[in-house]
This record gives C-alpha cells, sequence and structure tokens, in this order.
C-alpha cells in the first residue's frame, strides 16, 4: 500500500475540512473502523466516501443512529433496493420536517418585524 492509496487522520480532516477529533468521534460511534500501520491509523478511499457520507447526512439533519442504519444496508444489500426505500422515506420524513419548521419561521418572523416596526413607529413619536 502506497502512501497514496491511504489517509491519516490529520490528511484526512483537512481535505474535508473537519477536525480530528471529529473523525475520532465517529470512530468512537463505529461509524468508522480504520485499519493500522503500526499505532497509526489508516484509512482507505472507501473510509473516506463513508466520511463524507456520514458528513453528508449530518448536513442534512440526520442522526447518527439513521446515518448508521444507512450505511449497514448499504453493506447488507448488494442491489441498495432496501437502501434506496429507507433512504427516501427518511428524506421524506425529513422534506416534511423542514417545511413545518419553514412555516413555524416564518410566522415568528413576520410576528417579529411586527414587533420591530412597532417599536420604531413608538420612537419616531416620542
Amino acid at each position: 500500500m502506497s502512501n497514496e492509496d491511504f489517509y491519516t487522520v490529520p490528511k484526512l480532516a483537512k481535505e474535508l475540512g473537519i477536525t480530528p477529533r471529529a473523525i475520532r468521534f465517529y470512530e468512537t460511534k463505529g461509524l468508522l473502523i480504520p485499519q493500522r500501520a503500526g499505532s497509526t491509523r489508516v484509512y482507505t478511499h472507501k473510509d473516506r466516501a463513508r466520511l463524507i457520507l456520514i458528513l453528508r447526512g449530518k448536513r442534512l439533519g440526520f442522526t447518527l443512529a439513521e446515518i448508521q442504519e444507512f450505511l449497514d444496508l448499504y453493506t447488507i444489500d448488494p442491489n441498495h433496493k432496501e437502501q434506496t426505500q429507507m433512504l427516501l422515506n427518511k428524506v421524506e420524513f425529513r422534506i416534511d420536517d423542514l417545511e413545518e419548521q419553514r412555516i413555524e419561521l416564518e410566522l415568528v418572523l413576520t410576528e417579529l418585524n411586527d414587533i420591530k416596526t412597532n417599536c420604531h413607529e413608538a420612537l419616531n413619536n416620542q
């Protein structure tokens, strides 16, 4: 295995714009299982791709348990049909959840803007 075939923690962290601590956290949660070269943890291109999926899942608001479930299905189901169906269900649920949050956020923003307008009016009338 050459140096170009694997990543160390610092190299992987730098490339993906995360901290080494984040990588170690995902290891402790069992989402990443690096190989060892002596006492050094090394990651393959497959591990890098897995970490990118983990980070994407977190960015999209999925829990670590959901991400783990998705990754587990990826290795179990060679056709990825079960994985794709599960992902579709979770994505639809997440979209519904975000749509509800957007409605609530718009209501809060409307109320805050009304308060702001009232404050400006009150200050201008003094």
